[in-house]
């Protein structure tokens, strides 16, 4: 998705490239890393890890789609959805608090690296490079996040649907014409608009020729329309 100058994106993800970080470790560092580590398999629908739980590890998504939200009694806002490539669980980091500060959620099969949350930090204090590509994660996850909320405050429900669709689109799936695995209740949480508008603005984009749904299949039609609704949207 392109992120202009003046534009604010509600970017739905990272960028995937976030598996950079260890190739920083040494060979003493990656041995200590396959020798503290687990890959676990979950199924569609299971939860990854749960708000509020306290948190043993770090996950290294190894390949699959996660949702990754907040949730309390009154109900749940995703923060982000995450394909392979990505860390989930690195605010647990924080000295005093080794809780998860957030649920996460398989939308696909999922392989999961789970690594012990003590030698993680541990390899951050001994190697500055790789702590220093955690940092640069964190601050990109914070700009993510600051970026999306923006974007809810100062765009109307067509902008909002329009950045989702192009994040989807561009940063997820990689192509034009995807499979979106997503309900439309949760469309609408990423979005940060209701279902009922999401469904009253798809019928919209489909009738002006932007996109063409088939069953779960969307495909974006005019990705410059798009691009124009959700920067002025």
């Amino acid at each position: 998705m392109r992120n202009d100058e003046n534009t604010q994106t509600n970017s739905c993800t990272l960028n995937k490239e976030i598996a950079d970080c260890f190739e920083k470790l040494t060979d003493e560092e990656l041995l200590l890393l396959e020798d503290n580590n687990i890959f676990v398999t979950y199924k569609k629908g299971e939860t990854l890890c749960k708000q509020n739980t306290y948190a043993s590890h770090v996950m290294f998504l190894c390949c699959g789609l996660v949702k990754v939200y907040m949730e309390n009694s009154a109900g749940s806002l995703i923060l982000k959805i995450l394909p392979g490539g990505n860390i989930i669980g690195l605010t647990a980091l924080l000295d005093g608090s080794n809780i998860f500060q957030y649920s996460a959620y398989a939308y696909q099969d999922c392989k999961v690296r789970l690594i012990d949350i003590g030698v993680f930090k541990n390899l951050i204090l001994r190697n500055s490079a790789f702590a220093n590509e955690i940092i640069n994660l964190l601050c990109k996850n914070l700009i993510q996040t600051q970026t999306r909320f923006f974007a809810y405050t100062q765009k109307q429900s067509y902008g909002r649907l329009a950045d989702t669709l192009l994040c989807l689109s561009c940063n997820i799936f990689g192509t034009n014409d995807f499979k979106l695995e997503l309900t439309r209740k949760e469309l609408a949480e990423l979005s940060g608009l209701t279902p009922e508008s999401v469904v009253r603005i798809i019928s919209k984009f489909k009738t002006d020729e932007l996109i063409k749904v088939d069953g779960k299949v969307i495909r974006i039609l005019n990705d410059e329309k798009l691009r124009q609704i959700s920067e002025y949207g």
